[in-house]
């Protein structure tokens, strides 16, 4: 999808943090915005950039576990806009919770349904409208850094989002042919507020807030501009890339996580019969389509 202008992307969690980021950078690029957030005063927070500079956007209080609610959405986001062209399932939690046999069952069902069953919620609500009006279209979902290497005490977390990579690689799999791309993001550290917002959903659907969590200093001082992530999905859309990655410094971990997985298979000859039989569970094609990414563009 190279022509973006005109173009409306539905983007959830897009209040604040990565989303209006990403928000932001598809207005920059002519783009009608769709901004849904569980929070109405992140939502009427964020709506003053957009009317400032003139870019046309309108928000929708959105609950992404809560169908009936998203369907509404979808036909609200239309009816202002006509069209959609670009689902962005950035709506998430971050959760630090320790040993996972001490998490309660509570906060694996919180984790499970906003970081991933929303993800399905928009690709079920919303990709049909796209693929409907056949003017082509994307779908990218946030997942996480944590997705490529996990972190210690973070299982529902890291789990969550390798199961949305997972999701996304099968989508792109599957919309082969149609005009519709899929594309999975992973982004590093940068400036949000998701540990604010995780509390704030925790409060409403559980009644308390989660365990406070804060990066030390000198993390801190290495976290990114979300506009500049926005640009990366921008930029990822435009080349249909599967994978939308930033900060190359997670790479050699990236290569070891593979390097282990490639040293695990036993070292036996491979049957050339079996190959032919399961050559979709064997190979997929879809990795052939990932090119490498080159440095970010600062002057576009």
């Amino acid at each position: 999808m190279i022509d973006l202008k005109g173009k409306t992307a539905f983007i959830t969690g897009g209040a604040s943090g990565l989303g209006l980021g990403i928000a932001k950078a598809f207005a920059r690029e002519g783009m009608n915005i769709v901004i849904a957030d569980f929070r109405q005063s992140a939502i009427d927070a964020a709506l003053p950039v957009f009317e400032e500079n003139g870019w046309p956007a309108h928000g929708i209080l959105l609950d992404v576990t809560d169908r009936v609610a998203y369907e509404k959405a979808a036909d609200e986001a239309e009816a202002v806009f006509k069209k959609l062209h670009v689902l962005v399932n950035n709506a998430g939690v971050g959760l630090m919770e320790g040993k996972i046999w001490e998490a309660s069952f509570e906060d694996m069902d919180f984790a499970v349904n906003i970081n991933y069953m929303s993800v399905l919620n928009g690709i079920k609500i919303i990709l049909p409208r796209i693929l409907k009006h056949g003017e082509g279209g994307h779908v990218v979902s946030t997942a996480s850094k944590n997705g490529l290497i996990p972190m210690p005490g973070m299982t529902l977390y890291n789990s969550t989002k390798r199961a949305v990579m997972a999701i996304m690689e099968t989508l792109a799999d599957d919309l082969m042919g149609t005009g519709v791309g899929a594309s999975v993001f992973c982004p590093g550290p940068y400036l949000t507020n998701l540990n604010t917002t995780t509390n704030e959903l925790r409060k409403k659907v559980l009644g308390g807030p989660f365990k406070p969590f804060s990066p030390p200093p000198e993390m801190q001082a290495y976290e990114r501009d979300p506009e500049e992530a926005g640009r990366r999905v921008v930029r990822g859309i435009r080349r249909g890339d599967l994978f939308i990655l930033t900060h190359a410094e997670f790479k050699a971990g990236w290569e070891a996580h593979a390097a282990a997985v490639t040293r695990a298979f036993p070292d036996e000859p491979t049957d050339e019969g079996f190959m032919k039989v399961f050559r979709r569970n064997v190979y997929n094609p879809v990795y052939d389509m990932q090119t490498r990414v080159p440095p970010l563009d600062w002057d576009r």
